[in-house]
């Protein structure tokens, strides 16, 4: 018998699985990794040696409006140990810079004071310029042109004016866009809704370079490209983080030298490979990452790739936010059957995108290779609205999973589903 850990919330939650049944534990070798040196200590030695070159203090010379792209509340990045060095490199090469936090939220709603507390700081909310980006602010946004998708390009002011344009992130494996990070800051950070729709089309989330891990020939990666090259993004400060959200890796420097040199380093721990399992048990990492069900369906990738056709997905997401997009919801709940959701998602032309449409597109897809059942805090009809089965623990789970699949049914097991890139 194996007692396993599953990152859920703030906390975890474990269950004790048959050996004969178990066919493994799906896991990132970045949990098991040991960094060269303390979280600052990375960030500061990668930006000593940065990528392309020149450092951000060099950057910074003669560059008065400076914006730094950083991650919103959805994301589990460390700003507190990464923004005051990069605040820092910045003043020491013009300390009359002007210097803007533009907080990258995408489509998502707008981070509140507490929040970005939480990421900063006191000292750095209380005495820097910090602006939250609304994707549907017109008076905000301008267009920089024409992506590659045929779609509008729109970005934030504040990007587009800037004298220097930087950005902090993470790295992770990334369930359309291959990898988080780089790029990502700027489309879909800081751009318009109708910027996000158009890359974010049936055509492109359809397309089988557009999955975990994949980055040669996936169009959404080729947008985001285009639009944070055209957006100027010139420096970026990007890290790895394990299970515990500690920083085990950071790259600094060019945009596209410094990312690709932590998929890089990505791709060679993350890689898992699954048997094909009756019953796949996955997680989104926990906290902040799995505060709602929008977010989750990045976890239950991992688990489509491991689980066998008709079987069963149990995904671990406390969901305390609710559902994480109305749009998603009402989309969901339109149709009984997931097929047929599907099926009018794959008529819709690249300019006919809907908001959240990316996100019922791949759960539906997820949903007609298997059940799922959804253990977390939220509303058991809410989880209904989404064809899903709740249930209120794992082991409540796993009871209703050997019900639908049988006592003997094989179990794979994945403690956290987007740390890990599965393959067969």
């Amino acid at each position: 018998m194996s007692y396993i850990n599953f990152m859920y919330g703030k906390g975890s939650l474990g269950l004790d699985i048959d050996d004969n049944l178990l066919d493994g534990v799906l896991e990132s070798g970045l949990h098991s990794y040991t960094p060269s040196a303390d979280e600052a200590e990375l960030v500061k030695t990668a930006m000593g040696s940065p990528y392309g070159g020149k450092t951000l203090r060099e950057l910074a010379e003669g560059r008065e409006r400076v914006v730094i792209i950083a991650s919103d509340h959805t994301r589990p990045v460390p700003s507190k140990i990464i923004i005051p060095p990069m605040l820092s490199e910045i003043r020491d090469g013009n300390p009359n810079a002007d210097i803007t936090i533009l907080i990258a939220t995408g489509c998502h709603r707008g981070t509140t004071r507490e929040e970005l507390v939480s990421k900063f700081g006191e000292e750095i909310v209380n005495n820097e310029k910090i602006y939250i980006h609304d994707c549907d602010d017109e008076d905000m946004l301008v267009n920089i042109g024409t992506l590659p998708s045929g779609g509008e390009c729109c970005i934030n002011r504040l990007a587009a004016e800037a004298d220097l344009l930087l950005a902090e992130g993470f790295i992770e494996p990334h369930f359309f866009a291959g990898y988080s990070g780089g790029r990502k800051s700027v489309l879909p950070g800081i751009c318009s809704r109708r910027t996000v729709l158009a890359n974010h089309c049936a055509e492109f989330i359809d397309s089988k370079s557009a999955r975990t891990g994949i980055i040669d020939e996936n169009p959404i990666h080729e947008d985001m490209v285009w639009a944070a090259r055209t957006a100027g993004l010139e420096y970026i400060v990007n890290v790895v983080l394990n299970a515990e959200k500690k920083v085990i890796y950071a790259v600094a420097g060019d945009m596209d030298a410094a990312h690709s040199a932590g998929c890089e380093f990505l791709s060679r721990y993350c890689g898992a490979k699954a048997k094909g399992s009756d019953i796949v048990i996955s997680t989104n990492g926990g906290y902040p990452l799995d505060q709602n069900i929008y977010q989750s369906v990045k976890g239950m990738t991992a688990a489509e790739a491991a689980v066998n056709e008709g079987g069963v997905i149990i995904m671990l997401a406390s969901a305390t936010d609710g559902t994480g997009g109305d749009e998603f919801r009402d989309s969901m709940r339109a149709k009984s059957d997931p097929a047929e959701i599907y099926a009018d998602i794959m008529r819709r032309g690249r300019n006919e995108t809907v908001p959240d449409q990316w996100m019922t597109q791949i759960l539906s897809r997820i949903l007609m290779r298997a059940a799922v059942i959804y253990v977390s805090e939220a509303d058991d009809d809410l989880i209904r609205d989404y064809h899903m089965i709740p249930a209120s623990s794992l082991d409540e789970a796993m009871k209703i999973a050997r019900r639908l699949k049988g006592d003997n049914a094989s179990v794979a097991a994945i403690p956290d589903g987007v740390s890990v890139m599965v393959t067969r």
